[in-house]
């Protein structure tokens, strides 16, 4: 009878091809974190690069830090639906958790020092399907990429160097619009007189299975007030929040949705660059905001509003923002939630609506 054979070349085998592959998963991890590649971009050196000089505030949002809740509907009319086979464009009313918030890693920083206001929304149907999405009052991003947006983080935390944000300025003639909005467009008296852009582009697949690319903005019932600097600064640091509440508990605010439809041509994929502004325009529903709660313990701190959650019918585009900022928002979302016995959850005195 012939000798059986010894198993153990079959298991050594084995066991090299299991090293073999927990090898490149770790070479595939370590390149995803930036590891092996120091120059390569990667969602948390742009959170690092967000934090102030003192560092970040424990326990709260890398950026966009400011900020209070919000809850309310979205009251569909149903002329969405020819652009997209999303629920929430179908006529009717969907429950809204939202923030009202400022550009700034600081939540202590002065309202009238914040130049971007944003407005974030998580919108959900009755079967479930849910929308996110974080806009800013900003017209166009101040950058082309994502890459260049980290360049703007770091040559602005270069405050010893006087010709660092000038050489960032040549390096990236995009900025120039930015700039020229930022230092002579009005400021206005309340995040209820602004009007919110996504800035992103998104393709938005409608029951017919066309794509059509779009953009959106959601534009204030209010009229805006313009307000100088120097007399926002009399109004104090925290005069946004106050004026929202006032306002809310006076009558519910309302800012209409108007999605812009994308020619053959406009840039899909730079956020910097504005669409002309004869391009078509479909009002799909109303914001309605009837209620507003402070940050600490309220429905919107737990939040992560990541652009890339999207309901059937929209998508992402070729833009490279929204899978950065997801990224980005994760790596943000991960870590003020380790710091969470940090994070002052009882409001502030007087705070409360």
């Amino acid at each position: 009878m012939p000798e059986k054979s010894s198993p153990q070349p079959s298991v050594a085998r084995s066991f090299a091809l299991i090293a073999a592959v927990v090898a490149i998963l770790v070479v595939a991890f370590a390149y995803t974190a930036g590891w092996l590649t120091p120059a390569r971009l990667t969602p948390a050196k742009i959170v690092n690069g967000l934090a102030p000089p003192g560092g970040p505030a424990l326990g709260f949002r890398r950026n966009h830090a400011k900020g209070i809740c919000f809850t309310g509907t979205f009251e569909s009319n149903g002329a969405g639906a020819a652009l997209s086979s999303a629920p929430m464009f179908a006529a009717g009313s969907y429950p809204v958790v939202g923030r009202f918030n400022l550009a700034t890693p600081d939540p202590k920083a002065a309202d009238p020092t914040v130049r971007v206001r944003g407005l974030s929304l998580d919108v959900v149907t009755p079967g479930g399907s849910e929308w996110r999405s974080a806009m800013i009052d900003a017209p166009f991003f101040p950058v082309a990429t994502p890459q260049a947006f980290y360049a703007l983080l770091e040559a602005s935390a270069k405050k010893d160097d006087p010709d660092a944000m000038k050489n960032f300025a040549a390096a990236h003639p995009e900025f120039a619009a930015f700039g020229a909005w930022a230092t002579t467009a009005p400021w206005t008296a309340s995040y209820a007189q602004d009007q919110y852009n996504s800035l992103n582009s998104f393709v938005f697949t409608n029951a017919q299975r066309q794509d059509q690319l779009v953009r959106w903005s959601f534009v204030p019932a209010a009229k805006p007030q313009a307000v100088t600097p120097d007399e926002l600064k009399q109004r104090g640091p925290n005069f946004l929040d106050a004026d929202i509440t006032q306002r809310v508990q006076s009558g519910p605010q309302r800012w209409t949705m108007v999605v812009t439809v994308a020619n053959p041509g406009d840039p899909s994929a730079d956020p910097s660059k504005a669409w002309p502004d004869d391009r078509r325009k479909v009002e799909t529903g109303t914001l309605v905001v009837s209620r507003i709660e402070p940050e600490p313990d309220g429905p919107c701190r737990d939040l992560n509003f990541d652009p890339t959650v999207l309901p059937s019918g929209m998508h992402v585009s070729d833009d490279p923002f929204p899978a950065a900022r997801s990224a980005a928002y994760s790596v943000s979302f991960n870590r003020r939630t380790a710091e969470d016995k940090y994070y002052p959850h009882t409001p502030a005195e007087g705070a409360k609506p």
